[in-house]
């Protein structure tokens, strides 16, 4: 239930901070495991793969590309809101490339495979736990995010498992087409799996038991 905040303005803005370095981090873990990222993610590093474009970039113009598509699908040009999703995927999109990158150095691929099964869900817990705080404070949202919510309540009468299935749908034609070209894939694996299955259950459980305090804001 969304509620009027009580938060100050650097209460507001140290969460969405946090939350931003927390799902850069998480996603950059899941990504140096390559046990398995989230669905964008993952399609977004296949990508990489094969067009030996950075990663950041990638994202980025992920994000701006599900900014028109939102906007498409809204009926509506929301300057504000696109703004806001500029802004989020903005710094996203590169601290994902930089984290990536010095994860790597640690070699965490070459671990024994349960080390990486395990380090990997907990990299998705951490991505849920970051959402669900920038969900709560509300201040901007990621692109992806809005496009759930866009196809939650326009499209399917406010069903939040078809809209999610559905805002999936162009990652897992990214992923395919990569794996047609390339004939192999990375950051797909038991994680991706887990994350299609667990993640709206995570973030549910952050919301009553990661920063209790921190309520939806209207």
């Amino acid at each position: 239930m969304l509620v009027k905040s009580k938060l100050s303005t650097k209460e507001i803005m140290g969460y969405f901070t946090f939350s931003i370095l927390l799902n850069s981090f998480a996603n950059a873990l899941t990504i140096s495991t390559n046990m398995g990222s989230a669905l964008w993610t993952a399609s977004a590093t296949n990508l990489a793969d094969i067009t030996q474009i950075s990663l950041g970039n990638i994202l980025f113009v992920y994000g701006i590309l599900v900014i028109v598509l939102n906007t498409i699908l809204a009926g509506e040009i929301d300057w504000r809101r696109m703004l806001g999703n500029f802004i989020f995927i903005t710094p996203f999109s590169y601290l994902v490339q930089f984290m990536t990158k010095y994860l790597n150095y640690l070699n965490i691929v070459q671990l024994p495979y349960i080390w990486r099964v395990i380090i990997d869900i907990f990299g998705i817990f951490l991505i849920a736990v970051a959402v669900s705080i920038y969900l709560r404070v509300n201040l901007v949202l990621h692109p992806n995010d809005d496009l759930s919510f866009i196809l939650r309540f326009k499209y399917f009468k406010g069903n939040p498992g078809i809209a999610q299935i559905v805002s999936f749908i162009p990652p897992i034609i990214v992923i395919f087409i990569c794996y047609l070209i390339n004939r192999h894939l990375v950051a797909v694996n038991v994680g991706t799996v887990f994350s299609l299955i667990f993640q709206g259950f995570l973030i549910g459980w952050a919301d009553k038991h990661i920063c209790r305090n921190l309520k939806y804001r209207n």
